[in-house]
């Protein structure tokens, strides 16, 4: 809603203003690119090592359903079990891929597109640990975990759209773990969704739950508001056939993608950058040369990863200068090519909502977003090296998120803005610019002002109690849950759903 313009340069109305804060200044969508890791000729030498490497070592243990679609596009068998990807077969499938493509909301207002230069942050990840709110301490996640989540995501406008950001490790038969995640998604959000599939058997069913969602048999496909994040291909080189399973399913059913790469940096990929980039461009380029031969164009965010290990222990590092600027390269690598680009970001090693967890979450963000990854995963609530997901984390990320946004958005120059009469009048004048009509302006249009962030002096911080920011998020986070408790399926959805899977009782 728009908020009216003040005219009155009187305190009381200033001081009122201020309070109010203005509408978001900077929604998603910001356009990203700003920040280049590499260089022209960089981008050429990767990408031509990519191409070699298709082209020459091709990919391994390549499913015989797949091995056939392959060779009719024209792969070819390099006779000791290997599949070869021509360079023209991989720039004709560049070249066909889809460019922009919606992923739909169930409120169509929540849409989003993905591809161009818009940059959108949203979740992702699978963690198997919950920072507990009342304990502070990490214990197994469950179903419940996982409603509460997406309905507290549901309230956080920064973040675009929601992967299911963890495990119900409650529930360890797989189909019923595959569908009930799929219904607390649909239940509690009406963003885009994303989830997994353990097996490709379980996408029918899945959708025919769907279609009871979109309204009639078929209805989803028509408008597919659920995404699938599959990893077809396993570091170094070479298909994995039960996620290639799950591609054929998922493309029958006009369910979009995001084909991930993640290899790791010294382990499953070469611990040079260089050479790491270049074997993750050839993987994630295999997972399209996958889909061209399936269904040529078919949507597909081209996920390309790059994950890190530290060496000294092989164990994985989500933050730290090395995964932000690789991140930030593999976005501009896809934008480059004009693929609409996934990375991931905001993956800190932190366990508890510190320092640590603050810098190393708002320096891979910041990277990403600053490159113009398209969608930016991971980026809202994971802890722990993606072990862990917190409720504190997913309050304050998006409130780190819209200062990206801002950043993004950068600076408009124009007369308006320039403002030289009013650095006149205000000269001239009161000798101050507290309550002049640009200064009320810029307040609506050029600031962002964050909710969580303490700004007081410090005796009234000190007043106050000392607080700090996990006690802040902690409270938001617990009144969010306590009062957002959505069900966005009618009651004959909801019956319907319920006769026909195992929808298993949560609380």
């Amino acid at each position: 809603m728009d908020r009216p313009r003040r005219r009155s340069g009187g305190r009381q109305d200033r001081l009122a203003l201020r309070a109010a804060g203005p509408d978001n200044p900077c929604p998603p969508g910001q356009r990203g690119g700003q920040y280049r890791p590499l260089s022209e000729p960089d981008l050429r030498a990767i990408y031509d090592t990519a191409l070699r490497l298709l082209a020459d070592l091709g990919m391994g243990e390549v499913p015989a359903r797949l091995r056939a679609d392959l060779l009719a596009v024209g792969a070819v068998a390099d006779g000791r079990g290997r599949v070869l990807f021509p360079r023209a077969l991989v720039e004709d499938a560049i070249a066909a891929a889809a460019r922009v493509f919606t992923l739909h909301g169930r409120d169509e207002a929540r849409s989003i597109t993905v591809g161009g230069e818009a940059v959108h942050f949203g979740t992702g990840g699978a963690a198997v640990q919950t920072l507990d709110l009342e304990t502070g301490l990490y214990r197994p996640s469950t179903l419940a975990d996982l409603h509460d989540f997406t309905r507290l995501q549901d309230r956080l406008d920064n973040v675009s759209w929601f992967t299911r950001c963890c495990v119900a490790t409650d529930l360890p038969d797989v189909f019923d773990l595959d569908v009930n995640t799929a219904y607390a998604l649909v239940r509690n959000t009406t963003k885009p969704v994303a989830t997994s599939f353990t097996v490709a058997d379980h996408v029918a069913p899945i959708v025919s739950l769907l279609d009871i969602v979109a309204g009639g048999d078929g209805a989803f496909s028509k408008r597919p508001f659920l995404k699938a994040h599959i990893s077809p291909v396993i570091s170094p080189m070479r298909f994995g056939e039960d996620a290639v399973d799950v591609v054929y399913e998922c493309i029958r059913h006009n369910i979009p993608m995001s084909c991930i790469t993640a290899a790791q940096s010294g382990a499953t990929a070469p611990a040079t950058l260089a050479g790491f980039l270049a074997q993750s461009l050839a993987e994630t380029l295999a997972s399209l040369v996958m889909v061209h031969a399936i269904r040529p164009g078919f949507p597909m965010v081209f996920s390309n990863w790059p994950l890190v290990i530290d060496l000294r222990t092989g164990a994985f590092a989500g933050g730290g200068g090395e995964i932000a600027v690789m991140n930030a390269a593999s976005a501009q690598l896809s934008n480059w090519l004009g693929l609409p680009s996934g990375v991931a970001a905001s993956m800190t090693d932190a366990k508890a909502i510190d320092a640590q967890y603050g810098a190393e979450k708002g320096l891979t963000a910041l990277a990403a977003g600053l490159a113009g990854g398209n969608l930016i995963y991971e980026s809202s609530g994971m802890t722990a090296s993606l072990l862990g997901a917190s409720f504190e984390a997913f309050v304050l990320d998006n409130e780190m998120i819209g200062h990206i946004y801002r950043t993004l958005r950068g600076i408009e120059v124009s007369e308006e803005t320039l403002g030289f009469e009013a650095i006149c009048d205000s000269v001239l004048g009161e000798g101050h610019f507290l309550g002049h009509a640009q200064t009320h302006a810029a307040m609506e249009r050029d600031y962002y002002y964050p909710p969580l962030a303490d700004r007081d002096p410090p005796v009234t911080w000190a007043e106050k109690g000392a607080p700090d920011i996990w006690g802040r998020a902690r409270q938001t986070a617990r009144d969010i849950l306590d009062t957002h408790r959505p069900n966005y399926l009618s009651t004959e959805q909801d019956r319907a759903i319920r006769a026909a899977f195992p929808i298993r009782p949560v609380g």
